[in-house]
């Protein structure tokens, strides 16, 4: 293994045990320590791959791999508001299964975070385009008003399932994020035009 590789696999473990750190505990009580040895290496190593920034790269990360699964629904889509909706069961899943994502919404609203980056912002924005794509397909009802109020409902509903889930997984299953897209999609569709 080369000194690059080792290096990747260092940077990747404490990621990773730094999003299961601030996951179980928040940012302001993470603790280095238990970071690095949770990755396997000492503090040292912490401080050299991350100079205090660890929590930053956590939320890269997740922000990463959130565009990379929304880039990847994008292409398989049918039409806007199915891909709105598929999209809408990627991120619970990531949001269930990888603690980096989950981790990173934490640190996202925490105010004692304090980096430049907000998952909760780019999800809004994910939702605003494929709602402006679906009203360009003649997807979206004439009657549900503006589509900025549209996509403030659905974020503000599906980051709701996000937050309820840290105590209760079944926030974010695919039962309920079906369910809410089956109250959703016949108010937000055109006639006719609903996915099915």
């Amino acid at each position: 293994m080369t000194k690059q590789e080792r290096a990747t696999r260092t940077r990747d473990a404490l990621i990773k045990s730094a999003a299961r750190e601030f996951d179980e505990h928040g940012y302001a009580l993470a603790k280095l320590s238990a970071i690095s040895s949770g990755a396997g290496v000492s503090p040292g190593a912490l401080h050299f791959h991350f100079e205090n920034k660890v929590a930053a790269a956590v939320e890269i990360d997740a922000s990463t791999t959130l565009r990379r699964t929304a880039r990847i629904v994008y292409h398989q889509r049918s039409n806007a508001l199915q891909n709105l909706a598929d999209t809408t069961h990627a991120l619970a899943r990531l949001v269930r299964e990888d603690v980096v994502v989950r981790a990173g919404f934490r640190l996202s609203c925490s105010q004692l975070c304090g980096t430049d980056l907000n998952l909760r912002q780019e999800w809004q924005s994910c939702v605003q385009q494929r709602l402006a794509e679906a009203a360009d397909e003649g997807l979206l009802a004439s009657d549900i008003g503006g589509q900025q109020d549209l996509a403030r409902t659905i974020v503000a509903a599906t980051i709701g399932l996000e937050a309820l889930c840290r105590d209760n997984g079944e926030w974010l299953s695919p039962g309920t994020v079906t369910g809410l897209w089956r109250t959703l999609l016949p108010i937000v569709a055109a006639p006719g035009r609903s996915p099915p």
